[in-house]
């Protein structure tokens, strides 16, 4: 499974990314919106983890228009974020995110969500 993975932070970028591939998946880094947004089309991975803070183009703008291209509208978006008052989770899935997770990570829900959302499009470890 391809999880495209728009973080701009290097640390946060480095640990999701590690985490990622220890669980099995083949990982695209971006590290910013625009980055996010051509490697979406181009790589079309089986899932986005989104960072809503992201430089160039912001996570809710990148979401959104992923959302309204045909193309790309079937990827499963996790807004992974530090936004965390209850206005920011309802713009998140407004925009397309298909979940919203909060930084820091937890490890152990993040899978579980990443199963939920792609159950049945490839198998998991």
């Amino acid at each position: 499974m391809h999880i495209l993975v728009a973080e701009d932070d290097a640390m946060n970028r480095d640990m999701i990314a590690r985490r990622m591939r220890w669980e099995g998946f083949t990982i695209t880094l971006a590290i910013d919106g625009l980055e996010a947004l051509h490697l979406a089309r181009a790589g079309m991975p089986d899932l986005i983890l989104l960072d809503m803070g992201l430089p160039k183009q912001n996570g809710w703008d990148v979401a959104r228009q992923l959302k309204s291209d045909e193309a790309t509208r079937h990827i499963p978006i996790i807004a992974l974020t530090a936004y965390a008052l209850p206005e920011d989770r309802i713009r998140g899935l407004a925009s397309g995110c298909d979940a919203y997770e909060l930084k820091p990570i937890d490890f152990d829900r993040l899978m579980s969500r990443i199963r939920d959302l792609t159950a049945g499009s490839a198998s998991l470890r």
